[in-house]
């Protein structure tokens, strides 16, 4: 096993100003697994769904090389699910809705065949739930990165911490940043979260971009502008699916390598918006994803 995702498995109904869309299957886990598997076919999952969870798309992650082996069926339970309605500018949202359903008590389990992966990507679940998978490893992983968010933050700061010092390379978009940190400056706030624990951080910035920090080096990635944004939900995940399944697939960790991560990532981000839900991924085809690289490259060379 090169990747282990864990992540949730869900259902959301998401509002945009361009369209609505009702029961769409989502979660931070489906969106990294489905990026991840245009990089590197030896991924292994571990989350919770409730009987009501759409099963093809189990089987789908299967067919593209996913080990859903990790993935818990709650016979006779609902899964997460969420809504949300999207402002204008497609970066403002109000949430609507939660339901934890099977997240609310999640004792996340890792099979004995994915204990050994190279790589760990945590999604944006409790920091304790993240913190459980950790410590389920044989051994340390070659890098272990974390998605997080605000809430986590402000409901359970001590643990978020604990779970933070563990890592090797942290994700979060600016206004996230700016709170763990306390800082408004990027840069300061990367210098004062990397204090923390992670050795690299990522700074999501949507529409804008991304940074990556380490040490004394920084990289910007521009975001691909599109003429067309349906729903920017889970494009974050996919970013960071499509920045791990990289470097899972070439075996390095060098700032160089990650630099071609973040391209990556973005590129992947880029398709998530353009249809609701994991529709857009579904449907990509591996020439689609060569010929949008070719675009980032022409857009960053000068």
């Amino acid at each position: 096993m090169s990747l282990l995702v864990v992540g949730s498995m869900a259902f959301d109904d998401i509002e945009t100003p361009f369209g609505k869309a009702t029961r769409v299957v989502g979660g931070a886990g489906t969106y990294i697994c489905y990026a991840a598997s245009f990089f590197t076919p030896n991924i292994g999952v571990v989350s919770v769904v409730g009987e009501d969870f759409d099963m093809g798309i189990i089987a789908d992650l299967n067919q593209r090389g996913v080990n859903t082996d990790g993935v818990q069926v709650k016979v006779g339970e609902k899964s997460f699910f969420w809504s949300g309605k999207y402002h204008l500018d497609m970066n403002t949202r109000d949430t609507l809705d939660t339901q934890l359903n099977v997240l609310a008590d999640f004792n996340p389990v890792v099979p004995p065949a994915m204990k050994d992966a190279q790589f760990v990507l945590l999604g944006n679940l409790t920091p304790t739930v993240q913190r459980q998978v950790i410590e389920q490893m044989n051994q340390r992983p070659r890098l272990i990165a974390m998605d997080t968010m605000n809430f986590w933050m402000t409901a359970m700061p001590d643990e978020l911490a604990k779970t933070i010092g563990m890592v090797d390379l942290l994700m979060v978009n600016d206004e996230e940043a700016r709170q763990l940190s306390g800082e408004y400056s990027l840069v300061r706030a990367a210098r004062k979260i990397r204090t923390m624990g992670p050795k690299y951080l990522v700074i999501k910035k949507g529409e804008h971009g991304a940074l990556l920090f380490h040490e004394d080096n920084v990289f910007f990635a521009p975001a691909l502008p599109l003429e067309e944004v349906f729903d920017p939900t889970g494009a974050g995940d996919t970013f960071a699916g499509g920045f791990m399944g990289y470097l899972a697939q070439h075996g390095d960790i060098s700032f160089e390598a990650m630099r071609k991560a973040v391209i990556h990532g973005s590129a992947m981000a880029s398709f998530c918006v353009e249809k609701f839900g994991i529709d857009r991924l579904e449907a990509l085809k591996q020439a689609e994803l060569t010929e949008r690289l070719a675009q980032f490259a022409a857009l960053v060379t000068y």
